[in-house]
């Protein structure tokens, strides 16, 4: 796999923004097989910055419905990566 693979986009919400100001936490959605090791790796390698550890997190997909036809959006995985102090990847810098 490539990190390209792994590392699927990342999560811009207001509670990952803040986790990013305040602890220096980012946030990916990661492939659903993908371990914390190979995500460390691809993180490194990507953005070019220093992990000092990576917590993931199950998704459940959730149950959804279009009239009488009931659905399941789909299970997905999510990462949080901190960073070393004075590391920083930037996504939407000054928008």
């Amino acid at each position: 796999m490539n990190s390209h693979q792994i590392i699927k986009r990342p999560i811009i919400t207001e509670k990952a923004n803040l986790g990013k100001e305040v602890s220096n936490h980012h946030t990916f959605e990661v492939m659903l097989t993908a371990n914390k090791i190979e995500i460390r790796k691809a993180v490194e390698e990507l953005f070019g910055v220093k992990v000092l550890g990576v917590q993931t997190c199950l998704m459940r997909g959730k149950n959804k419905r279009r009239g009488r036809v009931l659905g399941r959006t789909p299970n997905w995985k999510k990462a949080l990566v901190k960073l070393a102090p004075g590391e920083s990847i930037d996504f939407f810098e000054g928008v």
